[in-house]
């Protein structure tokens, strides 16, 4: 079969003596789905944005990329408009950002449609609400805002939006990094329908090896710019070539369900008795009661809306809240400024999460300025020790955030979280953006830090082998209820919600 898109001998420079891509080749056919998968800086998502002049104007791009017979890079830019949405739609990694706030969904799907389309706008209308319902979203959310719609939703929304004038590629860039299991699972149910139907090329970007195993026919790998391994998924996952590759599949966190380890619990460092938070009528969560000893990690798992953030909020003191929670025996509610250093956070986006503004030093020193009299040499030479901590150069302390990669933003966020030496540590989502080899490092660091420092831990994530690798027991919240907690959640759930949780979960056994 011959191929509907072909790119061959691609390299991208932005000038700055190094290419960003090398002599990256591959082709994809009408309904197959290519996997493009690597590290962060490997180039997958330079080669994709390419394909589409998406590159900033600084971009030097050489090659050919035919799609259609035609080479993209030879089309002016009128000409690349009209292909991108009506002969390759994009799927971006965030929903959210790649929608617009102040126009309903129903309204911005309608202009998708009018771009590539010499239709009237009721024509337009109907065909967003049949866009709607082949993305498995009731007409009704035709007049939803973003802000109205989960993050599931969105993805779809965004999906409708791209298959708008039925294209032959669709490119999808980490489209479900951020989402639940079960929402995951749903959205790659759906992009496999889409491609069965309506026999659409997908080429996924991703460095989440489950969603390859469970959606792509063919990986291609890449390294530093480069393809260092290419061939059908059940092949490469099986019998990798290169070492590079096998790093990758090695990193890969496996779903063990066996039960976890029982150990000793020291005395509780954290204790929840008949928390519940309310926005007006709504209840977040209901009646909540949990310990976490000392040197402990309870892993907290549950699909968006379940009431994980805002049981954080509540522990941290920052959401209102009715019951007790205690740290190290003071309730919360009465824990005066310096009394908040007992709590450290690490939150899932460490750029966000970090002043764009302050160096690496300022930042990870900030909790000791605001807490503590730490100043002058004492606190420069406090700022090295916990850049030796989480195994950070100290050459890094006068860099900004935009300076590092995303493994490195993440390591200066576990030290500033542990710069106070806190009793607990709140951990939200810290692993969720990171690739798999640089994700299993900073566990690592996680569980060094936590044996060194003997904090207890509370684990947010809905990575579920995330959570089996790291924690002691597991708490599963479901509508703001706990419906099942302990060490054997894994090994034999006893709630329908956690067995379909557990259900959902992708692996990498092919």
């Amino acid at each position: 079969m011959s191929a509907l898109l072909s790119v061959e001998n691609v390299s991208v420079d932005f000038g700055t003596g190094s290419p960003a891509v090398s002599d990256v080749s591959f082709a994809l056919t009408a309904g197959e789905v290519l996997a493009v998968v690597g590290e962060s800086g490997s180039g997958k998502t330079v080669t994709a944005m390419s394909l589409l002049g998406l590159l900033p104007a600084t971009a030097s791009v050489s090659g050919r990329a035919v799609l259609n017979g035609r080479d993209l890079y030879s089309l002016s830019a009128e000409e690349l408009r009209s292909v991108r949405g009506n002969e390759a739609g994009m799927v971006f990694q965030e929903p959210m950002s790649a929608l617009n706030p102040v126009f309903t969904v129903g309204s911005q799907i309608v202009e998708a449609v009018r771009v590539h389309r010499a239709v009237s706008r009721s024509a337009a209308r109907a065909r967003a609400i049949e866009l709607l319902e082949l993305v498995g979203l009731p007409a009704d959310r035709f007049g939803a805002y973003p802000h109205e719609m989960s993050g599931g939703q969105l993805q779809r929304v965004v999906i409708a939006m791209a298959v708008a004038n039925e294209p032959s590629l669709l490119i999808a860039d980490e489209p479900t990094t951020a989402l639940d299991v079960t929402v995951q699972a749903e959205v790659l149910g759906l992009l496999r329908d889409l491609r069965d139907r309506l026999g659409v090329a997908i080429l996924l970007i991703t460095h989440d090896m489950g969603v390859v195993a469970d959606l792509a026919d063919r990986v291609v790998v890449m390294n530093a710019g480069r393809v260092v391994e290419s061939g059908p998924v059940r092949e490469v996952f099986r019998e990798p070539r290169e070492e590079y590759t096998r790093t990758l599949l090695d990193s890969v966190l496996r779903l063990d369900t066996r039960e976890l380890p029982v150990r000793e619990v020291e005395a509780p460092v954290l204790e929840l008795s008949g928390v519940s938070v309310t926005y007006g009528k709504f209840r977040a969560v209901s009646d909540v009661s949990l310990s976490i000893g000392r040197g402990e990690t309870l892993g907290l798992v549950g699909e968006s809306g379940s009431g994980k953030s805002s049981l954080a909020g509540a522990v941290t003191g920052l959401t209102r809240y009715t019951g007790r929670i205690a740290i190290a025996g003071t309730e919360v509610a009465t824990l005066r400024k310096a009394g908040r250093g007992r709590i450290g956070l690490v939150f899932q986006d460490p750029l966000s999460s970090l002043n764009p503004r302050a160096t690496i030093a300022r930042s990870i020193a900030q909790p000791l300025v605001l807490h503590t009299r730490t100043r002058g040499r004492e606190l420069a030479a406090k700022v090295d020790e916990l850049l030796d901590a989480v195994q950070l150069s100290r050459e890094l302390r006068d860099r900004y955030p935009h300076e590092l990669s995303g493994g490195q933003r993440q390591r200066v966020g576990i030290a500033r979280a542990v710069a106070l030496g806190p009793d607990l540590l709140i951990a939200d989502e810290p692993t969720s953006a990171l690739d798999v080899t640089v994700q299993a490092r900073v566990l690592e660091l996680f569980q060094s830090l936590q044996r060194e420092l003997r904090f207890a831990c509370l684990f947010i994530s809905h990575d579920l082998a995330v959570v089996r690798h790291l924690a002691d027991r597991v708490a599963v919240l479901h509508r703001g209820v706990v419906v099942e907690e302990g060490t054997e959640v894994f090994a034999a759930p006893q709630d329908p919600y956690t067995q379909r949780l557990l259900a959902s979960a992708l692996t990498v056994s092919v």
